[in-house]
C-alpha cells in the first residue's frame, strides 16, 4: 500500500512551542483566579482530559441540502479514508477516540481488518446507525412509505433484518449500542393511522431489541419533522420514553439538539430523561431554525452549557442509569469537516468545563430561597469564564494541539490528501443531505 500522508507528533510539538508562552501565562492568571473560588485548576484540566466523544463517519465528508452539495477537495471516498480523517482529529483534539459507523454507508467488506486499521490510530467504534430512511442497490422493498412501521409486513421484515445485521458487524467491531433512527411518518393528513403507526415499530423493535446482546444497549432516536413533513411516528422525547420503556431497560432515549420544534427546552427534556432513567446520549450540533445540523455551539452556545449543566449535575450526584453516550452529528456544507469537526469538539469540551465551575452550593441555596436573578447570576459567573488556558493545557499535556486548526492548515494535510485521493467521477461522499 502507499504510504498515505499523516501529521506527526514531532509537527504538533513545534507549532505548539509557538503559543506555550501564552498558555502559560493565561493557565497561572486563571488558577489564582479559580483558587480565590476553592476550585484547583488542576481538577479541571484532568476532567478535560478524561472527556470523551465520538465522530460519526459520515461527518468527515461535505454535507449538502436538498438544493446542492459542493464536494470538497481530498474528502475520504471509502471507510478506510474517514478513519485516516477521523484519527487526525483524534490525535489533534485528543477527544475522540470512538468512531460511530452508518451502515451501509460503511459497511467493511472485512469487520477484523477494519478494526485493526482503526486500533492503529488509537480508535475504537461506538455506537452503530442503521439506514432504513433510504433505498439501497439491490434492495427488495422500498422505504418510500416507511420501513419498521410500514403497512405491509415484508417490507418491515427487511428494516428489521437490516438493523439485526448492523448489530452483528458492530459484534465483530467492538461496538457495544446500536442507534435506530428512522424516516417513517406522513406528508398528508390521514396517510397513516397515527396508533397502529407506533404499534407497528413496537412490533418490530421488540424483534431488533431481543438481537442486542446482553451487554449492549438501543438507542431510539426520535425527531420532529422531515422526511415526513405532517406527521412522523417518532416524534419526540415523549413518544420515545414511551417505547424506550416498553422494550426494556436495554433500551434508551438519544437526544439530538436539532430534532425537537423550535426554541423547546431542551436542557428541561435531558433532566426528565435523566430522572427517568433513560438517557441515552447526545447527537451534538446546532440550529437556528430547525434541523440545521450546523456546527455545534455555534448558534446556541448558552444552551449548550445549560445542557451540560444538567449532564454535570447528574454525573456530580451519581444518578443512576446515567452512562451517556457523546457523538458529533453535523453537516458541514460550506467548511471543511475536519475544521468544524475539531472547533465542535472544543466546543463540547468547553461547555462540559464551565458546567463543572457552576458554584452547587450557591445554586441550590438560590433555589431553594427563590432568588431567581441570584441563580442566573451564579449560572452565568460559570458560563463567562474564559476555560480556554485549560482546554489548551489537556489538549497539549496529551500530545495534542494547544490550536488545533491552526495545526491542521500548517500541516497542508488537505492539500496532501486532495493529492492521494482523487476525485472519482459521478461519485458523492456518503453523508447527510
Amino acid at each position: 500500500m502507499p504510504t498515505h500522508f499523516e501529521i506527526h507528533d514531532s509537527f504538533i510539538s513545534e507549532q505548539n512551542q509557538k503559543t506555550n508562552d501564552w498558555v502559560k501565562e493565561d493557565y497561572e492568571h486563571l488558577s489564582k483566579k479559580l483558587r480565590r473560588q476553592n476550585v484547583d485548576i488542576e481538577d479541571l484540566v484532568a476532567k478535560a482530559q478524561g472527556f470523551r466523544f465520538a465522530i460519526p463517519s459520515w461527518g468527515v465528508g461535505t454535507g449538502g441540502t436538498r438544493f446542492a452539495r459542493f464536494p470538497g477537495a481530498g474528502e475520504p471516498r471509502d471507510i478506510y479514508e474517514k478513519l485516516e480523517d477521523c484519527g487526525t482529529i483524534y490525535k489533534l483534539v485528543r477527544s475522540t477516540p470512538a468512531v460511530s459507523l452508518h451502515i451501509p454507508w460503511d459497511k467493511p467488506e472485512d469487520a477484523g481488518d477494519l478494526r485493526e486499521f482503526a486500533r492503529q490510530r488509537d480508535l475504537h467504534f461506538d455506537a452503530m446507525n442503521s439506514n432504513t430512511f433510504q433505498d439501497q442497490p439491490g434492495q427488495k422493498h422500498s422505504y418510500k412509505f416507511g420501513s419498521l412501521t410500514h403497512p405491509e409486513k415484508s417490507v418491515r421484515e427487511q428494516a428489521i433484518q437490516h438493523n439485526i445485521e448492523c448489530i452483528e458487524v458492530g459484534k465483530a467491531l467492538g461496538s457495544k449500542a446500536h442507534t435506530v433512527w428512522i424516516g417513517d411518518g406522513g406528508n398528508f393528513p390521514g396517510q397513516q393511522h397515527f396508533r397502529r403507526a407506533l404499534e407497528r415499530y413496537l412490533e418490530s423493535m421488540r424483534e431488533i431489541y431481543a438481537a442486542l446482546p446482553d451487554d449492549w444497549r438501543v438507542f431510539i432516536e426520535h425527531k420532529f419533522y422531515e422526511p415526513a413533513f405532517y406527521s412522523t411516528v417518532i416524534n419526540d422525547w415523549g413518544t420515545s420514553y414511551y417505547c424506550a420503556r416498553e422494550l426494556g431497560p436495554k433500551a434508551f432515549c438519544l437526544v439530538d439538539l436539532g430534532h425537537h420544534a423550535p426554541n423547546v427546552n431542551i436542557e428541561m427534556i435531558v433532566a426528565r430523561l435523566i430522572q427517568f432513567g433513560k438517557l441515552a446520549g447526545f447527537h451534538f450540533n446546532d440550529s437556528k431554525y430547525g434541523d440545521d445540523d450546523l456546527d455545534s455551539g455555534s448558534v446556541k452556545p448558552f444552551q449548550l452549557f445549560l445542557i451540560f449543566n444538567e449532564l454535570v449535575d447528574a454525573e456530580l450526584n451519581k444518578e443512576p442509569y446515567f452512562s451517556p453516550a457523546y457523538m458529533l452529528d453535523q453537516s458541514h456544507n460550506v467548511t471543511d469537516p475536519i475544521e468544524s469537526l475539531m472547533m465542535s469538539g472544543v466546543e463540547l469540551v468547553r461547555a462540559y468545563i464551565q458546567a463543572h465551575l457552576v458554584d452547587r452550593q450557591e445554586l441550590t441555596d438560590a433555589q431553594a430561597k427563590c432568588d431567581p436573578l441570584r441563580a442566573l447570576a451564579t449560572l452565568k459567573q460559570a458560563f463567562t469564564t474564559d476555560v480556554a488556558p485549560i482546554l489548551a493545557a489537556a489538549r497539549a499535556r496529551a500530545g495534542g494541539a494547544i490550536d488545533p486548526i491552526g495545526t491542521f492548515r500548517a500541516s497542508g494535510y488537505r492539500q496532501r490528501k486532495a493529492e492521494e485521493r482523487p476525485a472519482r467521477k459521478g461519485a458523492a461522499a456518503s453523508g447527510i443531505v
